[in-house]
């Protein structure tokens, strides 16, 4: 697992303050009522002062899983279908 360097730590923490005693507002002005929005404000402004933050994770990873799995389901539903359809070109035995 990626690491925050301590700087980062520390700017994460006082945001985290400052959602804690209501003061921390979006960029409109809103107060910040998440949890989540107030984590990913103190990321993003480490990140701006050059503080070490790991990257977002790609979301192409997660979606070439579910397509491997797709493409597996495929190939087994066609499989049925090509024996299905060889039964079926199958008469009996001719007189």
């Amino acid at each position: 697992m990626a690491k925050y360097s301590k700087k980062a730590q520390e700017k994460i923490g006082e945001v985290m303050r400052e959602f804690k005693k209501g003061e921390l507002e979006t960029s409109s002005g809103k107060k910040v009522t998440d949890r989540d929005q107030a984590v990913a404000i103190g990321i993003s402004e480490a990140h701006q002062s050059g503080y070490k933050v790991p990257k977002k994770p790609d979301k192409k990873e997660s979606s070439s899983k579910k397509s491997g799995k797709e493409t597996s389901s495929k190939q087994k539903q066609s499989g049925k279908g090509k024996t299905d359809s060889k039964k079926s070109d199958k008469k009996g035995p001719s007189k």
